[in-house]
């Protein structure tokens, strides 16, 4: 028998290994992760001191994570075939007014040049309080064209006035960008910083481009020196592999389009969170809280998909797409404020930042406990709770505690403590109030903390008009134990807490996908508008490194405003629903659907199997009025073999069969569900199943554009092959 090495055994057993690494850098720590391509577990997990303070800024944070994580995983350079990492980079600058000032060169022709010289003069942007970017302004008059020794004169006018970036924006330059590519070019030849406005947006209106443009030149000398020192140590430790930065819709881009358009990174600090609650927890319709120790971040999934909104900074609209995040001072180690027998609050501040220990993670309390309030910082109210032994440490309870001592943190949870600890912790403290019950006093601190909380999940439900009988919460951060649980149990709502909770938002980074949107602005979009725009998104998805099979584009029309938007997304790697799971037999998958709905079953259905997706017609009856009404509804499940449900819809209904038989009689099924009224036209959302994907319709606003990309998305699939069109109604 031939004897073979250690080595080589680990070296078979590693044979085709692959990683996607992810980092997320927080304000305290950052964490890097490796997770297998082949099973979607983390293989290793690392975290270091972010580096705000090192010359080399957060980059320096970055690359020290990455290489720890490669030793403690063992991986070898050619292993990785994806590094992703968040930034608070650009967000921090524009916090702290660390930006260059800016030289606006602007330009129009004809009659409108007064009105483009005073909308490209857009003066001081605050920041933040007390924070400003300076920006400079010269104006080319064009209506004799555009030459060099213009432009030239304009540039040395800006730099003279202490422009250290230019921005180059120009009416109408949406229809004709010449001229600012111009001023670009002249900018780049000559080794200055440019950002040219229509490669910001394609949007019309001049001032909000402009604004848009001079924000992301503001950042482009601090973002570059970070793009490049992190680019070239991943480089000289061999790995060739993407490198990719979370964008602020929750996607990711390539490093080449973080050095042109930095200004979409901008507020993306929870984007990687999003990221994993979409590719990781797979959410289809919820909210998502991510909780760490002093802040809670909240954002809404609906369909698979997260939310966004347009950003704002100094209180001017931008031309920016981000996640509709937000962001409350109340997380797993919020302190409490107490007012004789009653409890006040809990937060904004911290154990953290009061540098207080969780009496949860203080073992070996027991009794003399001495509790007093103390003001934690300055201008701080003076009623905080604080806690001591002896000549012990400082600590305190927080709803970490509380969750722990109510029974709410999982066991093996990140934030699951000494019970003997927070029992002798809250008794004291229910001493100190004048209270009996300990538990009483957890219960009325998690119902003051959790308020706010539930105010925000109450209001994200109500803007984006969710259906609370699909939502799920679904926590993620070291802390969502601390507030979940009991936010879900006061607003009667199923939660769950993610695995691997801690770690998060850099698994969301490692398997968040390629993003690009592209906004233009058209008035009644023609159907070759429509496929125009989609063609461009996705092929600049495919640019940076997705491949052209796994990309998806949703293409929305707001006719309000007059938007066309396509957002296409895609992976490096071609698997991106297996999440390395065992296939489910038919019974599993119909427990799974079951387990889903909410209110009475009346019976449960596979009406048909499209590429691996099933649908799963479950008619359901609901009782009002003390049962005196009762309202029948056929709702849909779309569940893939793994047991994800892909799509929820509460009431609708379905057209299974064939590619040809399904158009054929899409337009009859489609008009069947529309509602005509006084108001105008009422749409049933759309979704068409084809080859294991889901298309996403219902952002459509007529059906002469929905049968322009269904030629399109189905061009490839053989008339025999099954499809299925479902409604929302």
């Amino acid at each position: 028998m031939t004897e073979v090495s250690d080595s080589a055994t680990a070296g078979c057993r590693d044979a085709g290994r692959r990683f996607r690494i992810g980092i997320d850098v927080g304000g305290t720590f950052t964490h890097a992760v490796a997770v297998n391509v082949a099973t979607f577990e983390v293989d290793a997990q690392v975290k270091v001191p972010t580096t705000h303070t090192d010359k080399r800024g957060v980059a320096a944070g970055i690359v020290q994570s990455l290489f720890e994580l490669l030793r403690q995983g063992d991986i070898k350079p050619h292993e990785v075939v994806l590094i992703a990492h968040s930034t608070t980079q650009a967000t921090n600058a524009l916090l702290e007014g660390d930006v260059a000032p800016v030289g606006v060169v602007g330009m129009a022709s004809g009659l409108g040049r007064g009105r483009a010289r005073a909308q490209t003069r857009i003066g001081n942007i605050e920041l933040a309080p007390g924070r400003y970017l300076r920006t400079f302004h010269h104006f080319i008059d064009t209506t004799a064209g555009l030459e060099e020794p213009r432009i030239a004169e304009a540039v040395a006018d800006l730099l003279k006035q202490g422009a250290e970036v230019i921005v180059a924006t120009g009416a109408f330059s949406v229809e004709d960008p010449s001229h600012e590519q111009m001023v670009a070019e002249y900018c780049r030849a000559r080794g200055l910083l440019c950002t040219a406005a229509c490669d910001i947006s394609q949007l019309y209106g001049l001032r909000a481009r402009t604004r848009t443009a001079v924000i992301n030149a503001s950042m482009l000398p601090k973002m570059l020196e970070t793009a490049n020192m992190t680019e070239m140590s991943v480089r000289e430790a061999g790995i060739t592999a993407p490198l990719m930065i979370m964008r602020s819709d929750g996607g990711i881009m390539d490093i080449e389009q973080m050095r042109r358009r930095p200004i979409l990174t901008m507020l993306s600090g929870p984007a990687a969170g999003v990221a994993a609650a979409l590719m990781y927890a797979r959410i289809t319709d919820g909210i998502f809280l991510e909780v760490g120790g002093t802040s809670t971040d909240i954002s809404a999934i609906r369909n698979g998909k997260s939310l966004v909104k347009s950003a704002v900074v100094g209180g001017h609209r931008l031309y920016l797409r981000t996640l509709d995040v937000r962001t409350l001072g109340v997380a797993g180690g919020s302190l409490p404020r107490t007012n004789g027998r009653h409890v006040e609050d809990a937060g904004p501040r911290s154990a953290h930042i009061a540098k207080v220990h969780y009496a949860s993670f203080t073992p070996g309390l027991k009794d003399g406990i001495k509790v007093e309030h103390f003001q934690p910082l300055k201008d701080d109210p003076k009623d905080y709770v604080r806690m001591r032994t002896g000549s012990g440490e400082p600590f305190s309870v927080t709803p970490t505690c509380a969750s722990n001592l109510l029974g709410l943190v999982p066991s093996g949870d990140t934030a699951e403590g000494d019970l003997d600890s927070v029992k002798a912790a809250f008794a004291a403290l229910a001493r100190f109030m004048g209270r009996d019950n300990a538990e009483d006093v957890a219960r009325e601190m998690m119902e003051k903390c959790t308020r706010k909380v539930r105010q925000v999940v109450s209001e994200m439900i109500e803007d984006y008009e969710l259906d609370p009988q699909l939502l799920t919460l679904s926590g993620g951060g070291g802390g969502a134990a601390a507030i979940v649980p009991f936010t879900a149990q006061a607003m009667n709502l199923p939660c769950e807490i993610t695995r691997n909770a801690a770690v998060i938002s850099a698994i969301g980074a490692a398997l968040a996908l390629v993003r690009d949107s592209i906004e233009k602005t058209v008035i009644n979009p023609t159907e070759a508008d429509v496929v125009k725009i989609r063609k461009e998104a996705a092929e600049a998805v495919v640019r940076m490194g997705a491949a052209p099979e796994s990309v998806e584009v949703q293409v929305e029309i707001d006719a309000q405003r007059n938007i066309l938007r396509a957002s296409a997304t895609g992976t490096t790697e071609l698997r991106t629903r297996q999440l390395g799971r065992e296939a489910l037999d038919d019974e599993a998958l119909a427990a799974r659907v079951r387990q889903s709905v909410r209110g009475e079953i009346l019976s449960l259905k596979c009406v048909t199997t499209v590429g691996g997706l099933s649908v799963y017609l479950v008619p359901t009856r609901e009782r009002r009025l003390g049962g005196l009404l009762r309202r029948q509804r056929n709702q849909y499940r779309v569940i893939d073999r793994e047991g994800i449900i892909r799509l929820q819809i509460r009431h609708g209904d379905c057209l299974p069969g064939t590619k040809r038989e399904v158009l054929s009689g899409l337009a009859a099924f489609f008009d069947k569900h529309t509602v005509y009224g006084d108001a105008g036209t009422e749409f049933p959302g759309l979704f068409m199943l084809h080859g294991g994907k889901i298309l996403d319709l219902s952002g459509l606003g007529n059906f002469d554009q929905i049968q322009s990309l269904l030629q399109i998305e189905l061009s490839s699939v053989p008339d025999g092959e099954p499809v299925a069109a479902l409604l929302k109604i």
